[in-house]
This record gives structure tokens, sequence and C-alpha cells, in this order.
């Protein structure tokens, strides 16, 4: 059976990518920070399930803590075969508004983790011509000024997808997903989330099963590597 890490696992996204990988066959590996409840709740729905995953932790700021979670994903099943790097902070400040540790988190969690973990584990990626998927999202690709941080780390993840892709072929894959509205944050409003849709050239929001589409698409598209599919109902085609 292939084996999965998927960071920020627990939770949103993350979750509806980890139940969706474990029905596809894989043994999860859930990586989470504070969610350690909805971490191992998901975990026991996977085994009652017949499916087979642990819950590991680690805080994706500190260097030292995704080497650490790099080395035991390894161990709990002997290698990696896909990795999401879904895991992300959404600091909603703007640049005059950015202190240095607000930027340092920032660039450390959504940026510096995926990198590294890709790196830590390249040797089991490449021994077993696995697949890394990146979470990106629309504010990588559009001047996001309330969101300054987060925008810029998530164009980086949109160029990471790119080098890396070049430097792992031709054993290991590498794609992106810059979903937009599919799952919007909880502190919105009705009347908030129904004017997000509005802004789709489809007039609708979209759901976390969009992305686990998307996600299911490119690990079955074996020419297809360094992309990074944009997944917001034509959102993207209105600047």
């Amino acid at each position: 059976m292939p084996v999965a890490l998927v960071t920020g696992g627990a939770v949103r996204i993350g979750r509806a990518i980890s139940s969706a990988l474990a029905e596809d066959g894989y043994r999860l590996i859930v990586h989470y920070n504070s969610s350690s409840a909805a971490a191992d709740e998901l975990v026991d729905e996977i085994r009652s399930a017949g499916g087979d995953a642990v819950a590991i932790g680690a805080d994706l700021s500190d260097v030292e803590q995704v080497r650490r979670l790099a080395s035991n994903a390894v161990d709990a099943f002997g290698g990696i075969d896909l990795l999401v790097n879904n895991a992300s902070v959404f600091p909603s400040e703007r640049l005059e508004e950015t202190d240095e540790a607000l930027w340092d988190h920032t660039i450390a969690v959504n940026l510096r983790a995926p990198f590294f973990l890709i790196r830590h584990l390249s040797a089991t990626l490449r021994e077993r011509r696995g697949v890394v998927v990146n979470l990106a999202d629309l504010a990588g690709m559009q001047p996001w000024a309330a969101y300054a941080a987060h925008a810029i780390s998530k164009a980086g993840v949109i160029h990471l997808t790119r080098v890396a892709a070049r430097s792992l072929a031709p054993e290991v894959r590498v794609n992106g997903i810059a979903p937009g509205t599919v799952l919007p944050p909880e502190q919105m409003t009705d009347e908030e989330i129904r004017l997000l849709a509005e802004r789709a050239p489809l007039k609708r929001n979209g759901s976390p099963e969009d992305v686990v589409r998307a996600l299911r698409y490119l690990l079955h598209a074996e020419f297809v590597t360094g992309e990074t599919l944009v997944v917001d109902g034509g959102r993207l085609l209105r600047g």
C-alpha cells in the first residue's frame, strides 16, 4: 500500500484530503500542530474503516521539528510515496501592518517548511517514484494587499513547485493546486461568502471535494509536472 504524508491533515481541506487518500488505499501520516484531538479522531475513523493511519505532531515554524517530522514519517511505514504540503497560516495584515515576527512565522510555515520537507524526503520519494502536491492559492497569483505576507509566501510555493519539479525529475513529479473559495474562513458572514461567489464567473463557491478531485487528477497525470492547477470557478479570470 502506498504511503502519504499530509501536513495540516486533520482539519478543513487537509482533513478532506486525508480522508480521500485513505479511501483510495493510502496509509496515512496525518500531521498536526495544535489539532491533536482532531488528528486522533481522524486516525480512529480511518482505522475503523479498515485503513491504516498515524498522527504526528510538529510545529512547522521550527526547523528541527520539520526535520523530525520527515524522519518520523519515513519510519512510520518505511517510506513516503506522496507528500501533500497543505498546512498554512493566513494572517490578514497589510504590508504596513506586518512586523518581522509575523513575516518570519508566515514564511516559515507556508514556504520554508514545504521546501525542507521536500528536501528531507527527496531520497524516499526518488526511490519510490513518488509525487509531491503543494497547496497554494489565488493569493500567490494575485496581489492580495490585505494578506501581504501570505500572498508572497504562496507565490513562493508556486515557484517552489517548478523548481522542485525540475530538481527531482524524472523520478518524482511535483505539482500544485491553487484553490479559490472552497472553504471560507469560519469568521466570514453569509453575506461575505455570497459576495465571494459573485466574483467567480461560475457564480458559486466550491468545496473541499473540488480540491480532492484536482489532487486525484494530479496523482494519475503521469505526464504533468511543475504545474499549479487553479480550482477557483474562474475567479482568476477577473484579475
